[in-house]
């Protein structure tokens, strides 16, 4: 029990200390918060879904510009794919597209069934926007895939010798893809940033923890420390202590900050509780491992700056994983951010806890064999 009081002591020590030390707030809190939500104005909306609008003027009326609509369009509009709009002429859909109302227009000329049913060469005209580059491309590889198919059932007949186009054109087709509803395992751009940055600055809340040995031992209360009735592992466990709890009251406040303000969805809050401990010790550990590199406090801070730096460029906090080589996006999978974040994607898809079992795993053994390797090499700092 006096060992425990001790921590204690030395644990509400630290924190009163850091807590009069208002880099802190800025660092743990302010910093982190306020890219967070600059990034989200910046990219707001880039996760939103945006139906490309085309128009299409029918003057064939025929059975290829009926089978057309029914099976190349309307599964689109249905799908929310895209918005379709009917446009008298050929004239109107011009202007609806040169007046930005719709991204592209298809024309489907007279005489398009008759000249497709007699093996005859047609074509179907699309106008696009030259601002509105991605509902263009979408309405040119609609119109080419129906004409790939035309072409398919043309190819079929004629080698068979016999059939109706008319009728095979209006055939279903005999394979159907259907898109099965998951649940969501990438962050949106707002969740993203803000886990991001919540994660990579908590590398740098952490060090005030273990690092204060060094701090101790530059201003000299190091030494009364260790004359203290106490182990010295009572005197490493409390520093290690304060950095675990900085971390953890940074992290809940921000995820809890950005889901009130910026509108995020972690998912279970016992999950998100469960990642935001493991990967606080995760990030300990690995911080004070760091630090027994060091042999002063600049040193250390210098060290772990560029550490937490690396880490966080490799475990995709800057650039998504699926975005990475596969050399880095390997290298990702040694980084707490890596796991942190993927356990928050797959949480925020509505998964349960037990989603979150291998982050939360991972995250805990990084954790547990950095801080024992810590331990191990922190015995030169407590000398007398």
């Amino acid at each position: 029990m006096t060992d425990v009081r001790a921590m204690l002591l030395i644990l509400a020590k630290d924190l009163r200390q850091r807590v009069r030390d208002r880099s802190l707030f800025m660092l743990a809190l302010v910093v982190p918060f306020g890219l967070a939500a600059i990034f989200s104005l910046v990219f707001h909306g880039l996760d939103e879904r945006h139906p490309a609008r085309i128009a299409l003027a029918d003057q064939d009326r025929g059975p290829v510009a009926a089978s057309f609509s029914r099976q190349a369009l309307r599964p689109l509009e249905r799908g929310g794919a895209i918005t379709l709009v009917t446009a008298g002429d050929p004239g109107q859909a011009r202007a609806l597209v040169e007046r930005g109302e719709v991204d592209a227009a298809y024309v489907l000329p007279p005489g398009l069934s008759q000249a497709v049913l007699s093996a005859r060469p047609a074509s179907i005209q699309v106008i696009g926007d030259v601002d509105a580059q991605i509902g263009s491309y979408v309405a040119r590889s609609v119109a080419g895939t129906f004409a790939a198919q035309v072409r398919y059932v043309q190819v079929a007949l004629a080698a068979k010798g016999s059939g109706d186009p008319q009728s095979a054109l209006a055939t279903p087709d005999p394979l159907t893809v259907r898109d099965v509803p998951a649940g969501r395992r990438q962050l949106t751009a707002a969740e993203s940033l803000s886990a991001g940055m919540a994660v990579f600055f908590l590398f740098f809340t952490v060090q005030f923890g273990f690092s204060g040995i060094l701090d101790e031992r530059r201003d000299g209360t190091l030494a009364r420390l260790l004359a203290a009735p106490v182990p010295r592992y009572t005197i490493v466990f409390g520093k290690l202590l304060s950095g675990f709890v900085l971390g953890v009251a940074s992290m809940a406040v921000l995820m809890t900050a950005s889901a009130l303000l910026l509108g995020a969805h972690w998912g279970d809050p016992v999950g998100v509780g469960l990642l935001i401990v493991s990967g606080v010790l995760a990030a300990t550990g690995v911080m004070a491992t760091v630090a027994t590199a060091a042999t002063s406090a600049e040193q250390a801070g210098n060290i772990e700056a560029v550490v937490a730096v690396l880490l966080g460029v490799l475990g995709g906090v800057f650039l998504p994983t699926p975005q990475l080589s596969d050399v880095m996006a390997g290298l990702s999978l040694i980084t707490p951010h890596r796991w942190f974040l993927q356990g928050l994607a797959d949480l925020s898809g509505g998964g349960g806890l037990g989603v979150v079992a291998v982050p939360v795993l991972v995250l805990t053994g990084i954790g547990v064999v950095t801080i024992g390797l810590a331990l191990l090499r922190v015995g030169r700092w407590t000398r007398a």
